[in-house]
């Protein structure tokens, strides 16, 4: 019996050998075709060194059982679902492992349009396949193994969100990690007018210089240094598989996720008056404050790619974000984009001025504790209830769209669990009090604990 424990909630993604291989994926392959019984499927990997191996023996089982495999080459995620919606194809796999360690890989898989598959639209019926040995034999007539060469339609899809004509010279340092963002960087730079200083630059899957994990404070002073020792006037930076996108504004100061939605949603809502944005619950008051004001409609739904794509198509969203640095737009098929954003967001800096300017009022106005981890001595469950009854007698309001939200006059926080890991995540935010965000977080952190 293979180790499956590589299934996650939204992807699959383990350690090589013992939980990710070249067998594994084979048979992964197998059940990705009696779930979605595909015709084509489109095949794209990451820089890891396995990555290749791994997308081969995919390709390898979709062919086996009568699928054609389009072959894309090394890309980030976004350009499989790219060449899924583009190509009108039946779905498609991307080998990757985004941000864990070198030594990890993985795979995330979409049905026709880029619907995602996660587990409960089908990754826990393959795993159940895989474990009963039900998976589908040989086609007498296998599939055909071909390469689909999506650069050209996929840079043109891009520079679409942009007006050039409005761009200007801009120093822009970029940070891919060594991950997958470089190239991508590298042929759009001919496109813009932006002097891009280029940081871990090269595509390397042995990580010499850390896993691209923004995310993590000791990963950014590699692009805050080289933000303020030349001068530019932004910083971008993304994980490996570059589905999210990191912001530094000119003086080095890394940018939470959050008022990047706030300053999106702003954009998309001038291009189209009166549409629907979704957001997460983990920091809202800039959000629905500036969608409000720009008369748009916010749309509030559970945190995670699966559930933001689902909501943004039900309700026909032009844009969701996430704090979490996932932006999401309906021109993308209601996929995640790491390019996107950053070229949207630097048509702003060039036509209004920089990014301290553009989010320090808001910054100011809903000082936000960032997203803190705390590692779980008991279960989620009952530290959510502890902290629950302490606050419900003051609280204004009370949701459990995802974990508790809970809301104040002056502030707010969400307390979720961690779908992958065994972890707590808090999030706490005011009305333009640091202080007062400040005192709540470390009041909150205290119940988590326990003291």
């Amino acid at each position: 019996m293979p180790n499956l424990n590589a299934f996650k909630a939204y992807d699959i993604r383990g350690r090589i050998p013992e939980e990710i291989n070249e067998p594994l994926a084979y048979d992964i392959a197998r059940a990705y075709y009696a779930l979605v019984k595909p015709k084509r499927v489109a095949v794209g990997y990451d820089i890891r060194l396995t990555s290749p191996h791994i997308a081969a023996a995919l390709r390898r089982g979709l062919t086996d059982c009568g699928a054609d495999a389009l072959d894309i080459g090394l890309w980030g995620t976004e350009a499989v679902y790219f060449a899924t919606f583009a190509y009108e194809l039946d779905g498609g796999i991307m080998v990757t492992a985004s941000h864990n360690p070198s030594d990890y890989n993985g795979m995330k898989f979409v049905r026709g349009e880029a619907r995602p598959v996660s587990s409960d639209t089908g990754l826990n019926d393959m795993r159940a396949m895989i474990e009963a040995g039900r998976l589908p034999g040989k086609s007498a007539v296998p599939g055909i193994e071909s390469r689909l060469d999506v650069r050209e339609m996929y840079l043109e899809h891009l520079l679409g969100y942009v007006d050039r004509g409005k761009l200007r010279k801009l120093k822009v340092v970029v940070n891919p990690g060594n991950g997958g963002a470089g190239p991508v960087i590298d042929q759009l730079e001919p496109h813009l007018p932006f002097e891009f200083i280029k940081v871990n630059h090269a595509p390397d899957g042995t990580f010499p210089n850390g896993i691209p994990n923004p995310m993590l404070e000791e990963n950014r002073a590699a692009t805050a240094d080289v933000v303020r020792r030349t001068g530019a006037d932004v910083g971008l930076a993304w994980d490996g598989d570059y589905d999210r996108c990191f912001f530094f504004d000119e003086r080095g100061h890394f940018i939470e996720g959050y008022y990047l939605v706030g300053l999106l949603a702003e954009v998309f809502l001038k291009r189209e008056p009166g549409g629907r944005i979704v957001h997460d619950p983990r920091l809202t008051w800039n959000t629905l404050e500036i969608v409000r004001a720009h008369g748009g409609q916010p749309v509030l739904c559970r945190s995670g790619h699966a559930f933001i794509k689902q909501k943004m198509r039900e309700v026909d969203a032009v844009y969701g974000g996430e704090m979490s640095a996932h932006h999401y737009f309906r021109s993308f098929s209601y996929c995640d984009s790491g390019m996107i954003p950053w070229l949207v967001a630097l048509q702003v800096i060039a036509e209004r001025g920089p990014l301290s300017e553009l989010l320090g009022e808001r910054m100011r106005r809903f000082p936000a504790s960032g997203e803190i981890n705390r590692r779980l001595t008991g279960d989620a469950k009952s530290i959510l209830e502890r902290v629950r009854s302490r606050y419900e007698g003051g609280a204004v309001s009370v949701d459990l769209t995802d974990g508790l939200s809970m809301e104040f006059r002056e502030w707010r926080f969400n307390l979720r669990g961690s779908n992958t890991e065994p972890l707590v995540r808090l999030n706490v935010e005011s009305r333009a009090s640091e202080a007062l965000m400040r005192e709540k977080t470390a009041e909150v952190l205290r119940l988590i604990d326990g003291s």
